[in-house]
């Protein structure tokens, strides 16, 4: 008997999470996105040392929650894996589209825009694919999908967005094979225009590094 794959579209409904008010005085308004096994509302945590009344950050969900132990205590989450990856590109790149439009930014606004581990095969895949205008792009210890191609990356070079690249020496998912692979596709991509940040430690969210990037935006 053959087995069979189909299509159905359906009406899907996800959850974000805001830190901060969006006010007249906000300068940066940023979205973060998690890596895995994160919930967004934890994962805000790490911005919470940003001015409030300058910083407004919206940290959209991964969609696909799991229990993280056998205990089925904690429940974290993952944006994709191996399987229909394109088809679940497409469905989170329209919810990102979603978020964007409810929380209706203002042009007076700067855009930066954050991906960790996991979250910046996120990130990134929405700045190239809907050309998202943003003044800044970090990349923390997460790696480069390998359809992004030089290019498709016509928003860094037509624009003035920063990027910066960032990883722990002692990051246990970043072999020196890995690292070099990473660091290939990085002048590939950006070129010069990357500034890459080392610092001693594995795979962590830093948040004094974090508030040394959100000082260069002053």
């Amino acid at each position: 008997m053959a087995i069979n794959e189909h299509l159905v579209t359906y009406q899907h409904t996800n959850t974000y999470e805001t830190l901060n008010e969006l006010t007249e005085n906000t300068k940066n308004v940023w979205f973060v996105f998690h890596g895995m096994g994160f919930l967004s509302r934890y994962f805000l945590k790490y911005f919470k040392g940003l001015d409030p009344r300058e910083n407004y950050i919206i940290a959209p969900q991964a969609p696909s929650k799991y229990y993280l132990k056998d205990d089925f205590k904690h429940v974290g989450a993952s944006w994709l894996t191996k399987e229909a990856t394109e088809l679940e590109i497409e469905n989170i790149l329209r919810y990102l589209d979603s978020v964007k439009k409810a929380e209706n930014i203002g042009n007076d606004k700067r855009i930066l825009l954050f991906g960790f581990s996991q979250g910046v095969s996120v990130v990134l895949r929405w700045f190239v694919r809907r050309n998202v205008n943003c003044s800044l792009l970090v990349l923390y210890a997460g790696g480069i999908p390998n359809e992004i191609k030089k290019g498709d990356l016509k928003s860094v070079s037509a624009n003035a967005t920063q990027v910066k690249v960032i990883y722990g020496d002692n990051d246990v998912f970043l072999t020196k094979e890995r690292l070099q692979e990473e660091k290939l596709k990085i002048e590939s991509l950006f070129g010069k225009k990357a500034e890459i940040i080392n610092f001693e430690g594995g795979h962590e969210l830093r948040p004094d590094i974090i508030g040394r990037i959100a000082n260069t935006l002053a």
